[in-house]
Formats: C-alpha cells, sequence, structure tokens
C-alpha cells in the first residue's frame, strides 16, 4: 500500500513537472514564432530509407503539457480509487504506457514513428478495458482492438504508399500544397482518424470501453486515445481538400447526433458521459472538415479540461455508492457529496457552453464560425440539434443526480472525505474555469471578427435554452407521468441504441461472411471434397474390397460364374 501511494506521488510529480517544461516550451515557440524539427536516419534500403523525426512546435508542446497534467492528476486520482486493489502497481504501469504512448504519437511527424504510438494506444488500451476479467470486460476489449485494429490497417497501408511519394512526414505535403495522386492516402488517413475517434461507423466501442476502471476512462475519453484521431487529422488537415472534406463533414454531423440523441435515453452514468465524448468529438470532427484545424484543437483542448473533470467525479459517485452506475437510482446526492456534485455540475455546465467556463470560448466560438460559413440546410439544421440534444441530456443527468429524492439504500456511505480524490477534482476544476480564456488568449493573439444576424447569434443560446428546459422538464414529467411518446419500444430502441451501432459492427459486419463461409463450408469441404475426396475413396475401396472378399469365397457358385467368363474371354480372344 505505502509503495502504490509512493509510485502515485512520484508519478504525479514527474508528469507536472514535465507539463510544466512543456508549457514554458510552448510559450517560448508561440512568442518567436519557430519550431524544433529533429531528424535521424536509422537505416536506408535500396532507393528508400527509414528515418526517426520529432517536431517540438506550439501544439504538440501545449498538447503535451495538457496530457501530462491531466495524466498527473489521473495518476493521483487513482491512488484513492484503486485503494486495496491487488494489481495496483500492473495498473500504475499500464496507465504510464498509456500516457507515453501518446507522447510518441504526439511528437512524431513521420508515419512510421507515429505508427509506434498508435499501435501503443491501442494494445495497451485493450489491455486496460479487460483489467476487470469478466465476460463483459472481455467482449467490450475485444471490441476496442478490432475496431482500432482498422485503423491500424490503414496507417500501414499508408506507409506503403508513401514509398512512391517521396517522404514519410506528413508536413511535406502540407508545406508544397502537393495534392495531386494522394487522394488514396488521404481516404486512408482519415479512415485511420474516424476509427480511433470512434465516428459513424465505428462508434460502437466507445460506450463499450466504459468496462475500463474510471481513472481509465477519465483519461482515455480526455486527452489521449480518442483524441489521437482529431489530433492525427489536424496535422493532416491542409492536406483534407475537395472530397475528403465532405466525407469527413458529413460523418461528423451524423455523428454528434446520434451520440446527442442516445445520450438522453442512456441510464448508466458512465456511458452517458461517453455519448457526451462522442458527441464532442464530432463537434470537432465537423468544425475541422470545414478547414478551422486551430478551432477543432482549441476544442479539444477546453474539452479535454472538463471532462476528465467529469469522468473523475462520476468515479466518485461510483465509489461512494459501492458501484451503481444507474443514474434512476441516485438522487439528492447534493446533500452528501456537496464538492464532488457540485464539481460534477461544473463540468456539465462547461460541456454546455455556459458563459465564460472553458467550453463556452470554444464551443460558441465553433457555432458562430460555422454559422457564418455556407453550410447547407440539413447540416445546419444537424449542428442546431446537436447543440440542444447536448444541453438536453446534460440537464437530465443534473435531475437525476442532484436533484429529487434520494433513491439509494438506507447504509450507503456518502461522502467526500477521501482527499486523495477530491484534490485533482479540483485541480481540474480550476482549469474548467479558467482554462478557455487563457486558451483563447493564447492561441489566437487576434480574435475572429464574425459578423452574424442578431437572430443567428441569438439562436445558440435560445437552442440551449430550450434543450435545459426539456431535458429538466420532461424528465421529470416521465417519472411522475407515463408519457405515451416514450412508450413506443421500437423507437426508444432505435434511438437507445445508437441507431443498432453496437449490433451492426458485430453481428452485423461479420453475417454476410459467415453465410458465405457457411455455405461454401458445407458445399466444399463437407460436399464436392468429401465426395471426390477421402470419403468418395474409402466409398470405393469399401465396393472394391467387398468384391474381392466376394470373389475368393469358396463357393460351388462363384467358380461356375468364373468359369464362365473366363471361357467367353478365351473365345473372343481367339475369334
Amino acid at each position: 500500500m505505502v509503495w502504490s501511494i509512493l509510485m502515485n506521488l512520484s508519478s504525479m510529480m514527474f508528469l507536472c513537472l514535465f507539463s510544466l517544461i512543456c508549457l514554458l516550451g510552448f510559450l517560448l515557440m508561440i512568442s518567436l514564432n519557430f519550431s524544433y524539427y529533429i531528424e535521424w536516419e536509422i537505416v536506408t534500403l535500396s532507393s528508400g530509407s527509414l528515418e526517426m523525426t520529432l517536431i517540438f512546435d506550439w501544439m504538440s508542446l501545449l498538447f503535451l503539457s495538457f496530457v501530462s497534467f491531466i495524466s498527473a492528476m489521473v495518476m493521483f486520482y487513482s491512488g484513492g480509487y484503486m485503494a486495496g486493489d491487488m494489481n495496483m502497481d500492473r495498473f500504475m504501469y499500464l496507465v504510464l504506457g498509456f500516457v507515453c504512448s501518446m507522447v510518441f504519437l504526439i511528437v512524431s511527424p513521420n508515419l512510421i514513428s507515429i505508427l509506434l504510438g498508435w499501435d501503443g494506444l491501442g494494445l495497451v488500451s485493450y489491455v486496460l478495458v479487460i483489467y476487470y476479467q469478466n465476460e463483459k470486460s472481455a467482449g467490450a476489449g475485444m471490441l476496442t482492438a478490432l475496431s482500432n485494429r482498422v485503423g491500424d490497417v490503414a496507417i500501414l497501408i499508408s506507409i506503403a504508399m508513401m514509398f512512391d511519394l517521396g517522404g514519410w512526414g506528413f508536413i511535406f505535403y502540407n508545406e508544397s500544397g502537393f495534392t495531386e495522386g494522394i487522394e488514396g492516402l488521404i481516404f486512408l488517413i482519415i479512415v485511420a482518424g474516424i476509427t480511433k475517434s470512434a465516428q459513424i461507423p465505428f462508434s460502437a466501442w466507445l460506450p463499450a470501453a466504459m468496462a475500463a476502471p474510471t481513472p481509465v476512462s477519465a483519461l482515455v475519453h480526455s486527452s489521449t486515445l480518442v483524441t489521437a484521431g482529431v489530433y492525427l487529422l489536424i496535422r493532416f488537415s491542409p492536406a483534407l481538400v475537395g472530397w475528403g472534406q465532405s466525407v469527413l463533414f458529413i460523418l461528423a454531423g451524423l455523428t454528434m447526433f446520434m451520440a446527442g440523441l442516445g445520450a438522453n435515453f442512456e441510464t448508466d452514468l458512465k456511458k452517458i458521459i461517453a455519448l457526451s465524448t462522442l458527441s464532442q468529438l464530432g463537434v470537432m470532427m465537423f468544425i475541422l472538415s470545414m478547414g478551422y484545424y486551430k478551432l477543432a484543437f482549441f476544442h479539444l483542448l477546453t474539452h479535454a479540461l472538463f471532462k476528465a473533470l467529469l469522468f473523475m467525479c462520476a468515479g466518485s459517485v461510483i465509489h461512494s455508492v459501492g458501484g451503481t452506475q444507474d443514474i434512476r437510482v441516485m438522487g439528492g446526492l447534493i446533500y452528501s457529496m456537496p464538492l464532488s456534485i457540485t464539481m460534477m455540475n461544473l463540468a456539465n455546465l462547461a460541456l454546455c457552453g455556459t458563459p465564460f467556463l472553458a467550453g463556452f470560448y470554444s464551443k460558441d466560438l465553433i457555432l458562430e464560425v460555422a454559422f457564418s460559413s455556407l453550410l447547407n440546410e440539413i447540416c445546419f439544421w444537424l449542428l442546431v440539434l446537436a447543440t440542444g440534444l447536448t444541453v438536453c441530456y446534460t440537464f437530465r443527468l443534473i435531475y437525476f443526480t442532484v436533484s429529487g429524492d434520494y433513491n439509494l439504500a438506507g447504509l450507503s456511505c456518502l461522502s467526500d472525505e477521501d482527499e486523495i480524490m477530491t484534490w485533482p477534482m479540483i485541480g481540474l476544476g480550476v482549469g474548467a474555469v479558467i482554462g478557455g480564456a487563457s486558451l483563447s488568449w493564447l492561441i489566437f493573439p487576434w480574435p475572429y471578427m464574425i459578423c452574424l444576424p442578431w437572430k443567428l447569434k441569438l439562436l445558440a443560446l435560445l437552442v440551449s435554452l430550450i434543450g435545459g428546459f426539456i431535458g429538466y422538464i420532461l424528465n421529470m414529467m416521465v417519472e411522475n407521468y407515463k408519457l405515451n411518446c416514450f412508450s413506443n419500444y421500437n423507437v426508444v430502441n432505435f434511438a437507445g441504441s445508437m441507431w443498432f451501432m453496437p449490433f451492426l459492427s458485430t453481428f452485423g459486419a461479420s453475417n454476410l461472411i459467415l453465410k458465405i463461409s457457411q455455405y461454401y463450408h458445407q458445399s466444399g469441404e463437407n460436399g464436392w471434397l468429401e465426395f471426390y475426396g477421402a470419403q468418395g475413396v474409402s466409398g470405393s475401396f469399401e465396393v472394391y474390397s467387398g468384391f474381392l472378399q466376394l470373389a475368393q469365397d469358396n463357393s460351388v457358385k462363384i467358380y461356375m460364374v468364373m468359369y464362365v467368363l473366363w471361357l467367353i474371354l478365351v473365345i473372343m480372344f481367339l475369334l
């Protein structure tokens, strides 16, 4: 136990120091407007060479600072959440390996070196998802691993295609503006990005990954695994032109709408927060597909702060109520856990885009830029509805956890006495309050000048107010009255199951292949091959051996028949 606490403290102090160094490096890089690009050649193979490259610019250093700070808070938080676990040391080493893989991915502008961090994230995430050894965790881990393997294959094929393009790094394509002949490469990079960031049709693994311990969820959904795909596409953004932007635009719009709709029907606390992550990833991809990569990166950083805080608060609640994750059995927690619930509401309000919190500065700016762009009507209303649904499920979560009656068992021990879990939440809470304003001043030295009609200017605020009202009042009515609109099982099942995405990603994707293989197995291996192969040969030998046994039988009938046959053969030969 003492060793685990010392390991938590030492890991937190090291990561905080590393975060501070990266932050100072970011300030130096952005003030002097330059970056370091380190490259060395490892091996040369005839006409090609294998190179190791690292890039240290303002974007990579700022992202490293955020990843290190959030990882430090998660490591310290894990000391209280995982206290008493038999495999605490293994858990800590896995989390550190996870962070190292993400750091390696951030500073790599080369697809070969990116693949090392990319595969490291996939491997360690699988081990962390199956940390609790049960059937549910095993299934979720397999779904997570196989879904992410699609992106790994896309990266490998991209590396193979780069043999003909003269360089392994994305910087050459971004700076030269060369886009002719790399459509296939851009398609593969988009596939890799949407698999890692769980966009449609690869969205099923994200809620399934909630089988991992809650500190892992706080790290995965804030600044590491799911943001790796967005970060990769941000780096490749100058090359994403033409049809690539259109495909990403449509998938992102559908994803954020689907996730917002599904979260309003979900009752699992961690899955609601996971679907909110999926919705915000859709927002990042949406604005990235329009060419505003800085806005996508800005929202990625602000989202990391309040989403890590939200998962930590959820973990504190789950830890106190004995492992229960159903929000319907919660209620009135503000009286028993005032600090945790206050921090949770702070993160929820930041998620909604409440003015002057972290989410407001990035999300409101994204909405204004999108409203001022040339959007078609369908995509415009998808964005508006997704914004309203975000506020709706957030206030639904607030209603079921904060207000209402106390629905837990009478002997439940609810408190905020665990300081090891409390201090990281306070640190991230401060970031959720001041992080948005600070980042907006640092990343955008000149503010965006957006001219909108007052109707569009107030549209985001109006949609948020309507969404919050519906989310709170409608769930109050559902709890007290039976509403016919929620009694239709087919509608609720479709909306609450992510449009059957988990089914389509597993059985739906493999059903056709399994049926084809079953047909060829029955007609081939168990059919013609058996008839003309092993069973056919053995049957022929049985017939021939039976005839020989019959011919060797000491019977007068056999002798007479053989005598007549031989006599006929001799006569035919003589004639």
